[in-house]
């Protein structure tokens, strides 16, 4: 084990076994350094590593702590390696989306307000009548995005716009039948919607399945090529 990865361990250990809590400072880089045995470069490049994924910040001029461990903000971190999967690699993640999606289109059913209700009413409205790809596909993150925040589990929100991020990428609706596709699409969140403004947990249920479902299809036969992030 290298001594960057000593120290990455020494200090995610030093967490997860409470002796550092959410929010503490971490002891003086000099005692954290004699402690683990590594030099002052490898705890510093293994603090890094824990910022990138949530669980450490560093203070300018007060030190480094833990980070709050706000389970939506780690989980937001995933990003960092899920945007690297191939498409191979993605299809083998949409069952989970398709359940972590049908249950939160369920639970928006049950407590959308009248204000929400009428927001998914207009995006919809709006994708049925775009024709244009970058505004249909913002809009679709919008629509999604109001559902998944409706559901009113801010972990569950974080993890799905994480698989639809990387989902983006591999555009479906950019290829010769894209226009067919995306009305096809467009049908899943009208009935998506539909369920929801009629207070039917089960029927948007059905329809979030079903409509992520499509997708992944679309995904699995047509194979589009990667596109570049923004």
């Amino acid at each position: 084990m290298s001594a960057v990865d000593t120290a990455f361990h020494g200090l995610r250990h030093m967490i997860a076994s409470g002796r550092l809590v959410a929010g503490q400072r971490f002891p003086a880089e000099n005692e954290l350094c004699d402690e683990l045995g590594v030099s002052r470069g490898s705890l510093r490049e293994a603090v890094r590593m824990l910022a990138a994924l949530g669980i450490i910040e560093s203070r300018h001029g007060s030190g480094t702590y833990v980070s709050m461990l706000r389970p939506e903000e780690i989980i937001g971190s995933l990003s960092l390696t899920v945007d690297l999967l191939p498409l191979d690699g993605l299809l083998q993640m949409y069952e989970l989306r398709r359940v972590l999606e049908t249950h939160a289109t369920s639970q928006a059913a049950a407590r959308a307000s009248d204000e929400v209700r009428a927001e998914l009413a207009e995006l919809v409205e709006a994708m049925e009548r775009t024709t244009d790809p970058a505004e249909s596909s913002e809009l679709d993150h919008r629509f999604h995005e109001l559902i998944a925040r409706t559901a009113g589990n801010a972990t569950l929100t974080a993890l799905l716009q994480v698989f639809r991020s990387r989902s983006r990428a591999y555009d479906v609706f950019s290829l010769p039948a894209g226009d067919e596709l995306r009305r096809v699409s467009n049908r899943g969140h009208r009935a998506m919607t539909e369920a929801i403004l009629s207070r039917d947990p089960v029927g948007a249920a059905g329809a979030a399945s079903a409509h992520v479902a499509q997708t992944e299809e679309w995904l699995r036969v047509l194979q589009p090529p990667a596109t570049p992030a923004d």
